[in-house]
């Protein structure tokens, strides 16, 4: 774990480096399809159905190859209550293009595309990993409501491998393929505060059997400090499994 922490904090390092952002267009975060190089920083609570919690701190890093592509990495690190553990949870890496943008006083429409990886890096038998990996590709499109309301409505195809850990009996060990549907809305109500609104529904297969599962984000954000840094709260629910997640953080914008 020592490794990839050093790693992770290589990494904010190099992008401390990069040439900050051109602030004369200005960074407006509120429009998640606007791709911007930053370093964000969480801090997280999970409360599960079983009385399990899990505390801890969540960074990821985005870098910006150009205004239309971004891949992220996320490293979770949290510590598990009933377990008495802590350790690095599931590594996440992520890439996004935008493949098609009008923003004009007239109209606006975006299509991006993306692939998303987690990475079975957290241990299951300590309550910090689900040893499968998770496997997603899709596609958002967005269009404005108004002035002030974005929709981001998304569809994308997911496939959860086996798990690896050998807690779990190879008879019982399942492989799920299905679709994540998304409705996220940008709601704005000034330059400094907006939120984000994101219902999602998970239809998945296993071994025949279809299940669905219910989930979403409520995230309002402040602009504290003009194209430089951002401040999040956020309520994440897993209304299916009855997991409920919040987050504070800060956003730096390099």
């Amino acid at each position: 774990m020592n490794k990839i922490i050093t790693l992770f904090a290589l990494l904010i390092t190099v992008a401390l480096k990069v040439q900050a952002q051109d602030s004369s267009q200005g960074v407006d975060a509120s429009n998640p399809t606007n791709l911007y190089t930053q370093i964000n920083t969480q801090l997280e609570y999970t409360s599960n159905e079983d009385g399990c919690n899990l505390y801890g701190f969540r960074g990821n890093i985005q870098y910006t190859f150009n205004p239309n592509n971004l891949v992220l990495a996320e490293l979770p690190v949290l510590y598990h209550d009933a377990m008495s553990s802590f350790g690095l949870s599931d590594v996440r890496v992520r890439y996004f293009s935008v493949v098609h943008r009008v923003m004009t006083p007239e109209k606006f429409s975006v299509i991006a595309p993306f692939v998303d990886v987690t990475l079975p890096t957290g241990s299951f038998e300590d309550g910090l990993g689900r040893s499968s990996f998770v496997l997603s590709a899709g596609a958002i499109y967005g269009f404005a409501l108004s002035e002030k309301v974005l929709l981001f409505p998304g569809l994308s195809v997911v496939h959860i491998t086996k798990p690896i850990t050998d807690l779990i009996p190879e008879s019982i060990k399942f492989s799920s393929t299905g679709l994540v549907a998304q409705a996220n809305a940008s709601i704005s109500f000034n330059d400094s505060w907006f939120l984000f609104v994101n219902p999602t529904v998970t239809v998945l297969n296993t071994e025949g059997n279809w299940s669905d599962i219910w989930s979403g984000e409520f995230n309002l954000n402040h602009m504290i400090v003009p194209n430089k840094l951002k401040a999040n709260i956020g309520y994440f629910p897993n209304f299916t499994n009855e997991i409920n997640t919040v987050r504070i953080g800060a956003t730096f914008f390099l």
